[in-house]
């Protein structure tokens, strides 16, 4: 083997590894899973929000041709235990039965009702119509004010209330002794819209057992295969060891698939039952009746300040729509949140309280950005409120309440310690790159002219929480697993390279990016890298992929377990070169020894001499493979400053994105093009937010917006062209300096949109407008606020 010189890896703007085979078609998407004897399954689900099952027949669709087997709830029951909620955030917290399919009573439109197995997916939907069910309708409860007064009905009449927590957290000084002294106090109310994730792969599942000796191997379109593997041993009743869980390829999540879901466990069941492979796939209006929802929360804000405009203390206090179960991590999404409305700012006291409610509609949990979002916008939208009333520019009341770049780490109020940034630096470079000057000039010259299309200016300076971690922290917050995350390394005899992650990929580039950070480690070339990933046989190790936290985590360990590989090697290349470990050298792939450059060895050539064995030091196991689980000391803090200028008529309310220009600072950056295509995505999840949209359901708890035609989820087309760019500040809190990217886009561009529309209209008294900001909704605040001033 010879050696050769190595280009650094890390920093590369490479192409993604992964996208040969998505491009030309080759990929292995769970619905493309085919074996012999295969059977599919669909499911039967409630019209209704709210009901009392009287009566399953299911024995009208087994009449069918085709049809192989049909359940109910009920005779599923003794197959099936409830599904897990992690996250029980209070000792008290309401915890309900959630059954995978529904047995007594329907809870939302969508649950569940009965099953039926046929040999094609046609004859299997066709037969669901043949399904006799009565239900006695039971009244919705849809309103989360309403929801908790004493005469409402329940949703789960059992537990005596809708009432599902209530979460506190107050530090600092007292809120009201702090409030006392204000000269300045904004209160606001913000509503959070439910959305629906639209994964581009809708959810799917296959199920192959192997009856003999009771294995089953599931293969999911989840984000979470080593976590679906535990809670499906315990919903089912399959031991752990005779489970094996494999994502293939995923397209998309978003969060959506954190998830452990009925229809994974009930095909187990019935693939259980049958002795026979089975799978469903969702179609995509099933998919927003039956997939979880994000958001959906009403935020009452107050902010306490001086007439300079700096705070002194904030009070939040959330309703959670927790809908009509507990899912996975549901109840804990607002609490991730609780952490991040103090944001980059300083101030004296935080009082903070989050109550969960149930509801009749498809339960919540996390959804891109989970429960940052949601504090970021309500606080940089308060920012601007509160530049509003002491009239001040809405960079400047920002600017003379922020961390500064020489004081951290920073101990926030709300306990969280930030180990690096500035945001002085990501601020001025964001308002060159847009023009802000220029911007707010040309804004003035339109007002002043009346023009009827308003100019408007949103800011957005933000930071977050993610990396999901560290285990202490998670323990403390009730939360049921750790925030670890494993990696080996295996050398293999011909010198190529395989890095096994726990982290489980959904369109993140996992593969390059743990290619690029062995390939600089190791000092072999980036080819020579395969990842395995996403299937609990081959690694076996991990706890998969969400919160931004797959190369916070993810990465840092393949990192760890390549620089162990480094330091066995050193032990054999010693050996061999008959020299003492302190005084090899090692670069670019090859030991040598100081002063005698001529006597080196690369580590394939280490590799291959352990594998022979022939001649390795006494003692020493014949192999140069590691592994490494790291369990971070700290989140990371990724920030920056996002920009939006939009261009409103306000005859129509016509909202048209003019520019926008974001600087965002995800510590070190080990691939370009990944960040970018990470961010890009990010923004238009964000903007699809703050102008596009929502799930809307109606009195009779319906989901009025079940199809594309009515949710409207932006193309390309609706989008502007984003100016980005960056700052680096590493990361002190892991080996690579990297912070999270995945959400950022999304937590920074609701409110930087959502200020633009304010801010364009608030000269004509304006000052909210509810998300999403439609044509409609703009028009009838512009509408509503002349006619409030002509009153």
């Amino acid at each position: 083997m010879t050696d050769q010189a190595v280009e650094r890896e890390v920093g590369r703007a490479r192409l993604r590894k992964e996208d040969a085979r998505l491009i030309t078609g080759q990929a292995n998407w769970t619905d493309n899973i085919s074996v012999t004897g295969l059977l599919h399954l669909a499911v039967l689900r409630s019209p209704m929000a709210h009901a009392r099952i009287e009566r399953v027949d299911v024995s009208p669709a087994l009449e069918r041709p085709g049809v192989v087997a049909a359940f109910s709830g009920r005779d599923l029951a003794e197959d099936l235990g409830s599904l897990p909620c992690g996250w029980p955030v209070t000792e008290d917290m309401v915890l309900p039965d959630h059954p995978p399919i529904a047995v007594d009573e329907v809870r939302h439109a969508g649950d569940p009702v009965a099953v039926v197995v046929a040999r094609d997916r046609y004859t299997a939907a066709d037969a669901l119509e043949a399904i006799e069910v009565d239900y006695e309708p039971l009244p919705p409860v849809l309103d989360l004010e309403a929801a908790l007064a004493e005469d409402a009905p329940l949703v789960h009449a059992d537990k005596g209330t809708n009432r599902c927590y209530v979460w506190p957290l107050k530090t600092g000084a007292d809120y009201e002794t702090v409030k006392q002294r204000a000269e300045v106090v904004v209160k606001r109310r913000y509503h959070q819209q439910r959305l629906i994730p639209n994964a581009m792969e809708p959810r799917a599942v296959v199920v192959t057992p192997i009856a003999a000796s009771g294995e089953y191997t599931v293969y999911s379109a989840t984000q979470i295969p080593h976590i679906l593997r535990i809670m499906l041993s315990v919903v089912t009743g399959v031991p752990e060891h005779k489970l094996r869980v494999v994502a293939p390829d995923v397209g998309g999540g978003f969060g959506s698939k954190l998830q452990v879901y009925g229809e994974e466990a009930v095909v187990l069941a019935v693939a259980r039952r049958l002795g026979r492979p089975v799978k469903w796939t969702e179609s995509r209006s099933e998919g927003y009746l039956a997939t979880h929802h994000g958001r959906g929360m009403i935020q009452d804000v107050e902010i306490a300040a001086t007439r300079e405009g700096r705070l002194l203390g904030l009070k939040v206090e959330l309703l959670a729509d927790m809908g009509a179960y507990l899912m996975l991590v549901t109840p804990g999404i607002p609490i991730l949140g609780a952490f991040m409305y103090p944001a980059i700012y300083k101030m004296d006291a935080y009082d903070f309280t989050c109550t969960g409610v149930f509801t009749t509609r498809t339960p919540t949990d996390a959804y891109r950005g989970a429960g940052r979002p949601e504090a970021t916008y309500a606080i940089e939208r308060a920012m601007d409120e509160l530049a509003a009333e002491v009239g001040l520019d809405p960079v400047e009341v920002r600017r003379r309440n922020w961390i500064r770049h020489e004081e951290f780490p920073y101990t926030t109020v709300a306990g969280l310690t930030y180990d690096s940034g500035n945001y002085e630096a990501a601020t001025q470079k964001a308002l060159a790159l847009f023009g802000y000057d220029e911007l707010r000039a040309e804004q003035h010259k339109r007002a002043e002219h009346g023009d009827t299309v308003r100019l408007g200016i949103g800011v957005s300076t933000y930071t977050e929480m993610c990396g999901l971690a560290p285990s202490r922290v998670l323990r403390d917050l009730k939360y049921s697993a750790g925030g670890w995350e494993a990696a080996s390394i295996r050398m293999l005899p011909t010198g190529k390279v395989e890095v096994v992650t726990g982290t489980s990929p959904h369109g993140q580039g996992h593969v390059t990016c743990w290619s690029q950070i062995a390939a600089d480690v190791l000092g072999v070339p980036f080819e020579d890298v395969e990842v395995v990933h996403g299937d609990t046989l081959a690694a076996p190790q991990g706890m998969d992929t969400y919160g931004s936290r797959s190369l916070v985590v993810g990465g840092a360990a393949v990192h760890r377990a390549a620089e162990k590989v480094v330091d066995k090697a050193r032990k054999v290349a010693a050996h061999l070169l008959e020299a003492s470990e302190g005084d090899l050298e090692f670069a670019d792939g090859v030991f040598s020894v100081k002063g005698s450059p001529e006597a080196r060895k690369t580590i394939q050539e280490v590799a291959f001499a352990t594998f022979t064995s022939h001649d390795v030091p006494d003692g020493m196991e014949p192999t140069i493979n590691a592994e490494h689980i790291c369990d971070p000391e700290n989140f990371s803090y990724p920030h920056g400053t996002h920009l939006c200028a939009v261009e409103i008529d306000t005859e129509t309310g016509q909202t048209r994105i003019r520019s926008y220009v974001c600087v965002d600072d995800v510590g070190r950056v080990v691939n370009p093009v990944i960040v970018e295509g990470q961010v890009h995505g990010g923004l238009a999840q964000g903007i699809a937010q703050a102008l596009f949209e929502e799930a809307v359901y109606d009195a009779e708890g319906n989901l009025v917006s079940g199809t594309m035609a009515d949710y409207l989820v932006p193309s390309a087309a609706d989008l502007p062209e984003f100016v980005t760019d960056r700052t680096e500040t590493p990361a002190a809190s892991n080996p690579l300096g990297v912070k999270g990217v995945g959400e950022a886009g999304t937590i920074a561009s609701t409110p930087a949109v959502v200020n633009a529309v304010v801010d364009a209209l608030r000269p004509l008294g304006v000052h909210d407008v509810r998300m999403p900001c439609t044509p409609e909704r703009v028009w009838e605040a512009v509408r509503s606020a002349r006619k409030e001033a002509s009153a």
